[in-house]
């Protein structure tokens, strides 16, 4: 049965932490969209919130940290329009269990889980049956369909909850969730050859976990961005040449990801692959891509690719290799209360890495 489709009846009584109901003791405080506007104008307000309402087969969830995505920028902005009135944005989420639905048998109170971008898929679809879940076409997402981690408290199925490594703290974690996963698949659809080249162009959350799983595996990646500071971090990560996009890369690339949502920079793109080479697309929102040459920028089998979600296949291998690398994570800590002022930054280009909320204490 699908989340939509769960009966609040399905709620058991309302569950206690440390010995206290939850709900009188614990502030439930939570960001929504008030009404999608330009970020600087602060489209999203802190409320308080009733305990999320969790079904037989769900966890409800006490948030630690909650990665800040791009994508919850594109949903403040209206980029994205909100699928619910005053949805609670957010799906880079770790936290524990704090109480379990009667049918829950995989995981227990206190288990530190994470909660990812793709919520539920109806697993009867031409599309989930081919094991291609990403494309389901009644798909839910945290954050988007339902209420997400710029919150205390959230909610998930058993099956699409992930087991957080021991070793990676809180902060870390959370941004392996989204930033990690979508970067994972972007460089699987990017079709990448062992030892090729690989251009990446903008240079923020994904980018910057993308680089070293590409280097881990051989790749001499060149990354384009406007930012000298991020150009001076991914030196740092091992990128065999930065620049600022006015010139080509040094060398045809095999493979391309674009991560920043720029269709203007597609054309320029295909013109630096090589033949056969691809481009994948990493985002959710992008601006229009202008006219493309067929000559010059798809001929010799070049390709463009679009990345869709991901599967839980996709979020599992990603986290068991960022853990054996292992990846380093540049966080950007924010509090809790302070999760417009995140946005903000991220809108501004005013950090290089993940910002990530952390609950108050």
């Amino acid at each position: 049965m699908g989340y939509a489709q769960m009966a609040c009846s399905d709620r058991p009584e309302m569950p206690t932490l440390g010995g206290r109901r939850i709900g009188e003791d614990y502030g439930l405080r939570a960001w929504v969209v008030e009404k999608p506007a330009p970020i600087d104008s602060h489209p999203l307000k802190l409320v308080e919130k009733e305990v999320p309402h969790f079904g037989s087969h769900q966890v409800l969830v006490k948030v630690l940290a909650c990665g800040v995505c791009r994508t919850d920028l594109h949903l403040a902005e209206g980029d994205l329009v909100p699928r619910r009135p005053k949805v609670i944005p957010g799906h880079e989420i770790i936290g524990i269990v704090a109480a379990t639905g009667d049918a829950v048998s995989d995981l227990q109170l206190g288990d530190r889980i994470g909660i990812a971008w793709l919520r539920m898929t109806c697993g009867k679809c031409k599309y989930c049956r081919r094991r291609s879940e990403n494309l389901c076409s009644a798909p839910l997402f945290t954050g988007w369909d339902e209420d997400g981690g710029f919150a205390e408290y959230a909610t998930v199925d058993q099956d699409f909850a992930y087991r957080i490594p021991p070793k990676m703290s809180d902060e870390k974690a959370a941004p392996l969730l989204c930033s990690g996963i979508i970067g994972y698949r972007a460089l699987r659809r990017a079709n990448l050859p062992k030892g090729g080249s690989l251009g990446i162009y903008g240079f923020g959350a994904s980018a910057h976990l993308t680089i070293q799983i590409a280097i881990h595996e051989g790749a001499r990646v060149h990354v384009i961005t406007r930012s000298e500071e991020a150009r001076q971090a991914a030196l740092k990560l091992g990128a065999s040449s930065v620049g600022d996009g006015s010139q080509l890369p040094p060398e045809p690339l095999d493979s391309a990801i674009l991560f920043a949502p720029d269709g203007n920079l597609v054309p320029r793109i295909m013109e630096a692959l090589d033949r056969g080479g691809t481009l994948a697309i990493g985002g959710i929102y992008m601006s229009d891509i202008p006219s493309l040459s067929y000559d010059r920028h798809l001929f010799q089998e070049k390709e463009v690719r679009s990345v869709t979600a991901n599967t839980r296949k996709d979020g599992e291998e990603f986290l068991d290799l960022a853990t054996r690398i292992p990846v380093r994570v540049n966080t950007v800590p924010y509090n809790f209360s302070s999760a417009d002022r995140a946005l903000e930054d991220l809108a501004h280009h005013r950090f290089t890495g993940a910002a990530v909320l952390l609950m108050d204490s």
